[in-house]
Order: C-alpha cells, then structure tokens, then sequence
C-alpha cells in the first residue's frame, strides 16, 4: 500500500476509535488535539515521537498545565462567549491560554515528553473549553486509547 494512503487510513482508523468510544458513551472523547496525535502515530508510526511516554506524557503535561492555570486565571470563563474588547476577562483567557502553553512548553522539554498537539490540548482546557477534572481525565483516557489503539494496528500489520 502506498505510504500516503496508509498514512491516512491508518489516521482515520485510529480517531476512529475514540469517536465511536465518544458517539456510544455522550462523553468528551473528541477533542481537536487528538487529530494532530493520531496523524504523527500514524505518520511516524514507530519512533521517538510516538513513544508512550511522549504522546501521553505531553497530553497530562498539557492537561495539568492547563487546568491549574486556567483556575487560577479564567475559572468560570470560556472561550465559547465572546468577551468585550480589552476586557478583563478576555484578558485573563488570553493569559491563561499563554500561560498553559508556556508551562506545557517547559514542562515536556523539562520531561523529555514532547509531543506538540499537547499544546493545542493545553489551550482547549486553559480557555475553559474542557475544563473540569472530570474532563481532563477524559482527555488523557482517549489519547491512551488512541496509543492503545495504534500499538494494536502496528502489530495487526505485523509492526512492533
């Protein structure tokens, strides 16, 4: 099979398995940042940027990151409503969104854990789109299953 269109099947495939997980549950299973993950497993398929500890590692750093700073910063704001021009609570989401990235940031460089869609997930939490514990949990149980979902791929097709 030609690598492109496996590449994308193989991506398809994957997120796949947390939409179906999301569609039959109700729950947050979907989020944008998981379709950036399951392209560079899908892509790099067997390396250091899609070791565990790397795609999970980033995504609980972004996670972290992403609800201690939107708590202190923006707690009860979203992102979903538009805010004034130069008001204080557009300014305090635009602040968490730049701080949870910047510690993200720092944290998987810190932690050899780096995997950039952990950024997108840490700026889908800090700008009060899934920001509850509960959902940052959610987040980090579907990119397992993704991981999870990709390891079983690779050995279906006789990988590693």
């Amino acid at each position: 099979m030609d690598d492109r269109l496996g590449t994308t099947l193989h991506t398809g495939l994957l997120l796949s398995t947390t939409a179906v997980l999301a569609w039959l549950s109700g729950l947050a299973l979907l989020f944008p940042s998981l379709g950036p993950s399951a392209f560079v497993l899908a892509l790099f398929q067997d390396g250091d940027a899609t070791a565990p500890r790397r795609v999970i590692g980033g995504h609980v750093i972004g996670v972290v990151a992403g609800l201690l700073v939107y708590h202190l910063l923006a707690s009860g704001l979203s992102m979903t409503t538009a805010a004034d021009p130069a008001s204080l609570e557009g300014l305090r989401l635009a602040a968490s969104g730049v701080f949870a990235t910047t510690l993200t940031a720092g944290g998987m460089l810190a932690t050899d854990t780096r995997h950039p869609p952990a950024c997108a997930t840490t700026l889908i939490v800090s700008l009060g789109l899934l920001s509850t514990l509960l959902e940052g949990v959610l987040i980090v149980a579907a990119v397992v299953v993704l991981v999870a979902a990709h390891r079983a791929v690779l050995l279906a097709v006789g990988g590693n």
